[in-house]
């Protein structure tokens, strides 16, 4: 296939967030260029949930079908490979990937993702996005009534175990360390029966990702069929930060109401942007970022 030297908009990242966004720009007929190095952050994950029309598709699946109907809006060109460097340049921006081909843009849209940085823990990754977990509106539903723990601490802890107690009754924290708990928490905690262990979990007992408990490290064991675990994360891309775009202090890049970031011409979408990790999510930033710049383009046109 050959490509062009110019488009309207280059979006990197060709998941739902992209691909949304690529919709959106390809049905106003601007000139978009998606470049995906093809690694989704919720690549181990089984099934995808509470995506209305999708409920339990396989995450590849859906984003097939999404690149599938975005091809046929023939604007929007796909570039499979990744992207390694963006600068400023005159009336929009230069994009350079790994193979060494560079294209322009008036506009840029990231839809990158984040990366999970999980902790060494034996067992935690074979199980990550199958029976450990992050959130109780992805995979809830699946694990109800099962013996279910919360790996984590402090306010956010004590919310998810708010949250996951609708889910099952069952249900204890492991703080892998000193509780870091106001005393209204450990007594709330208590009063709906939900243990608060401070001993580190060494290890996470598991078999091709289906867990049946956790290795504490005193020696002891604690029985269990879902965990939920809050773990840091990193921006999937390098690109924005280069380009001078703000980070928060969650990590995420930040965005205006409008998913602008701190750089004109410079837009954010999913997950990179975005406390709330949904495909639902991810399509709707997406969609919305897309109509966006296409009105800054035509009022910039008009």
């Amino acid at each position: 296939m050959e490509f062009a030297n110019k488009y309207d908009v280059i979006i990197i990242g060709g998941s739902y967030a992209g691909l949304s966004a690529a919709m959106a720009l390809g049905r106003s007929l601007k000139k978009v260029l998606v470049i995906d190095s093809g690694k989704p952050c919720n690549a181990p994950t089984p099934h995808s949930h509470n995506f209305l029309t999708q409920d339990g598709s396989t995450p590849a699946a859906i984003a097939a079908l999404g690149k599938q109907q975005v091809q046929q809006y023939d604007t929007v060109i796909f570039y499979d490979g990744l992207a390694t460097e963006g600068n400023m340049v005159e009336n929009g921006f230069s994009v350079t990937t790994e193979k060494g081909d560079v294209f322009l843009a008036g506009k840029l849209i990231f839809a990158t993702g984040i990366r999970d940085l999980l902790p060494g823990i034996p067992g935690l990754a074979e199980s990550w996005g199958k029976s450990v977990i992050h959130c109780p509106y992805c995979h809830g539903y699946e694990f109800r009534g099962k013996k279910t723990g919360i790996m984590g601490n402090g306010e956010i802890a004590f919310h998810l175990s708010s949250l996951v107690n609708n889910l099952s009754k069952d249900l204890s924290l492991f703080t892998n360390g000193p509780a870091d708990l106001t005393p209204e928490q450990v007594a709330k905690l208590k009063e709906h029966d939900i243990p608060v262990i401070e001993t580190p979990v060494t290890e996470i007992i598991q078999q091709h990702g289906n867990i049946t408990g956790v290795l504490l490290a005193d020696g002891s064991k604690r029985e269990l069929d879902a965990l939920y675990a809050r773990v840091a994360f990193e921006q999937h891309c390098p690109i924005p930060q280069s380009l001078g775009c703000v980070i928060n202090e969650q990590g995420y890049i930040q965005v205006d109401n409008m998913q602008r970031t701190t750089i004109p011409g410079v837009y954010a979408c999913g997950d990179n942007s975005h406390f709330m990790r949904s495909v639902a999510n991810a399509v709707a930033t997406g969609n919305f970022t897309g109509a966006v710049v296409n009105r800054e383009l035509t009022e910039e046109r008009f």
